[in-house]
């Protein structure tokens, strides 16, 4: 009990002392880097030769750091996969990994960089943060050793780690989080279960997690959820999947869902189809980068409020189901279709019209659209669609999706497809579904790949409309729903019931603090 109080204290005083130092708003930094990739090889480089193709991007990172804390940026995020790229094998991937320690261990790499064994890397990221006095997120391995009578031990010894740090301005680490949902990395380990990461600064909480974790309900929910993270710190490799997840489109539609501030970099490589980074408030992205042109990085700043939920900005709560719910169904068309998007079977219906009420159903999601264009292009076909069900190849993750498109040709047949360029605009949209879910992200994309920010709104019965007058030609409008409950996959991964509490108990410290002062 004695032991509970004292830690409770302390506590209790952390919170005071970063409440009185509070900011109401900081300044946030992004970088798309422009990764410099390892020679192809089969078998694995020297130490040496890995650490110099690490400086090589580090070089990179640096200016950008530098540039951004010249320009009053108090964080920055770098992407993943930035220092030496993602085409590796367990042992390819080796001699590019450190020991990094648990941050509760008080450590300045910068200052005594010998402490945790050869950590030249994660010594240098700190003296990054350190000398330009600004907090940097950058992405590395992380390997540790582990005993072969364990029977999930690799063979060589060691867990290797997807793995985020963060430096404080003063260099110390102060957070460390590995990857949970991996994407085709063979060359790393998932952890047992997924961490709950997160941090205090004087200017607001921070949770942490990378790239396919964004997709699940842990750690990505139950950070914004249970312990009210203001900013997600967002590093990611990410590849652009049209209609439905180019990264811009679906991280700005998930910070608007969760209504949190999301901080995104993602690694540019145009070959890999990877580009798209972001500054998302909970109401309208504030700044985002989309280039498949050039093979140039992008340094991106914003001011952000530091905590969202007090601003008058911030969106009310959404039923997203409301008005679908309890409205008439339209006319159900019988020309109903199929198609695909990705391995995914919609019901499709067209439109026809150059204005109309339309539902199309599938299973128990029945999505509602009111429309009406500009124009109508002779040459371009535009189709309502629903989808509900275990989603692509692997039938793990439970989607539920309504969805206004255009067709990439007038061949019904290639709805759903890939494209990028449209020229029909609408006077009004709104489109509204069924959902089961909760967890339901608003999306809007334009030709050419671009957002609408101030252009649409979503209503607190759910419908997503558009405002401010005729849109400029849509490529897609959706409510992209993720019913985690209904995913096949096992949920024993999740936090422990103890380690949830304890992250709960600091959360809501620190919420009765900030009421009280």
């Amino acid at each position: 009990m004695t032991t509970f109080s004292f830690q409770t204290t302390v506590a209790v005083f952390a919170l005071i002392f970063l409440h009185v130092g509070a900011l109401d708003t900081f300044t946030a930094a992004v970088y798309e880097h422009a990764v410099i990739l390892p020679k192809k090889t089969e078998t694995p480089v020297s130490p040496g030769d890995a650490l110099l193709l690490m400086n090589k991007n580090i070089d990179v990172l640096e200016k950008a750091i530098k540039q951004a804390a010249e320009k009053g940026a108090h964080i920055i995020v770098t992407p993943e996969d930035a220092l030496y790229g993602w085409k590796f094998t367990r042992e390819t991937v080796f001699s590019y990994l450190e020991d990094i320690p648990d941050p509760q261990l008080d450590w300045i790499p910068c200052q005594d960089p010998h402490r945790f064994g050869h950590t030249p890397v994660q010594a240098r990221l700190s003296c990054l943060a350190k000398n330009n006095s600004i907090y940097v997120l950058a992405n590395i391995g992380d390997k540790k050793p582990c005993s072969s009578r364990k029977s999930t031990c690799p063979p060589n010894g060691y867990y290797q780690y997807n793995t985020n740090v963060v430096y404080d301005a003063n260099g110390k680490l102060v957070a460390r989080y590995h990857k949970y949902h991996l994407y085709s990395e063979p060359q790393f380990d998932s952890p047992e279960k997924p961490e709950l990461v997160t941090f205090n600064t004087t200017f607001g909480r921070f949770g942490i997690f990378t790239c396919f974790d964004i997709l699940f309900h842990d750690p990505a929910v139950t950070l914004v959820k249970d312990f009210h993270v203001d900013t997600i710190l967002f590093p990611a490799a990410w590849m652009n999947v049209l209609p439905l997840l180019t990264a811009i489109e679906f991280h700005s539609a998930w910070a608007m869902g969760m209504r949190v501030n999301l901080l995104v970099a993602n690694i540019h490589h145009i070959r890999q189809n990877m580009t798209g980074s972001g500054i998302y408030a909970p109401h309208a992205p504030k700044v985002y980068h989309y280039d498949m042109e050039t093979e140039s990085g992008k340094l991106l700043l914003s001011e952000m409020d530091s905590h969202p939920r007090n601003s008058p900005a911030y969106p009310t709560a959404v039923n997203w189901s409301a008005y679908a719910t309890t409205i008439k169904p339209f006319p159900v068309q019988k020309n109903t279709f199929g198609a695909f998007i990705f391995r995914d079977a919609l019901n499709f219906t067209e439109l026809f019209e150059n204005a109309g009420n339309l539902t199309v159903c599938q299973k128990d999601l029945c999505c509602h659209l009111s429309y009406r264009m500009s124009r109508k292009e002779e040459n371009e076909v535009y189709v309502l669609g629903a989808f509900t069900g275990l989603h692509g190849r692997r039938r793990r993750e439970y989607w539920q999706v309504c969805t206004m498109l255009k067709c990439k040709t007038t061949n019904l047949t290639t709805c759903g497809q890939p494209v990028e360029t449209a020229l029909t605009r609408f006077d009004i949209f709104s489109l509204s579904g069924t959902f089961g879910t909760e967890y339901v992200f608003p999306e809007v994309l334009l030709s050419k790949i671009h957002l609408s920010p101030g252009k649409f709104e979503v209503l607190r019965d759910g419908r997503l409309v558009n405002k401010n007058g005729p849109s400029e030609p849509i490529l897609t409008v959706s409510l992209f729903g993720r019913w985690y409950a209904k995913d096949s996959h096992s949920i024993s991964g999740r936090a422990s019931n103890l380690e949830t509490t304890n992250l709960l108990i600091s959360t809501l410290l620190m919420i009765m603090i900030s009421k009280i002062l």
